[in-house]
């Protein structure tokens, strides 16, 4: 018998609730998307201790720049729900800009202590192509009992989907599984779920 779907989603919505992994937490969330708002939302509501959020680009701008003309979606700094909770509740908005993550910092149980980062800057190299280049002596260590990240070096497929096998969901990182969008492209969350 098939799963009902909507069934699904109601029981992990549930489940989540209920166990709150990210209560008195400190959260780290890596990637600056839609899913990342949701990821600092729903840490706040489990009752997180700290919140940040890591970018790998710059700022963006207030207003739309003329090199990101209409009909292309507009690059501008936007405040989204997850960042006005983590404003109210932490007196500061949660995200940096132009941090790139070195390293996860586990101890012996490779359970995670924290995050080895660094500032960049974005600069063109001799062919025209953009490249991250660290900004010296801006190394810095943050703390987080919990991270999540879009990516952590997973292989991609040839459409860009991160790379795993339908039905084991693992990916060439041990103990990094992918299911859902980041798998099998955009579709929709009904497929998520029934990923598992």
């Amino acid at each position: 018998m098939e799963k009902d779907p909507l069934e699904e989603l109601k029981k992990m919505v549930v489940a989540s609730l209920k166990e709150k992994t990210d209560k008195d937490k400190k959260v780290v969330v890596i990637g600056g998307g839609d899913t990342d708002t949701d990821c600092i939302g729903t840490s706040i509501r489990h009752g997180c201790s700290s919140i940040v959020n890591l970018e790998l680009l710059q700022w963006p701008p207030k207003a739309k720049a003329l090199g990101n003309p209409w009909p292309r979606w507009p690059h501008i700094f936007r405040i989204d729900y997850g960042h006005q909770e983590a404003t109210a509740k932490f007196g500061k908005n949660p995200r940096s800009y132009e941090v790139l993550t070195k390293r996860f910092v586990g101890d012996e149980n490779d359970t995670v202590t924290g995050l080895e980062v660094v500032r960049v800057k974005c600069e063109k190299d001799a062919s025209g192509k953009f490249q991250f280049k660290e900004v010296e002596g801006s190394e810095e260590f943050i703390k987080a009992d919990l991270t999540i990240a879009e990516n952590l070096g997973v292989e991609r497929d040839n459409r860009s989907n991160f790379k795993a096998d339908y039905g084991r969901f693992s990916t060439n990182i041990k103990g990094v599984f992918v299911a859902g969008d980041c798998r099998r492209g955009q579709s929709l969350v009904v497929w998520a779920i029934s990923e598992g």
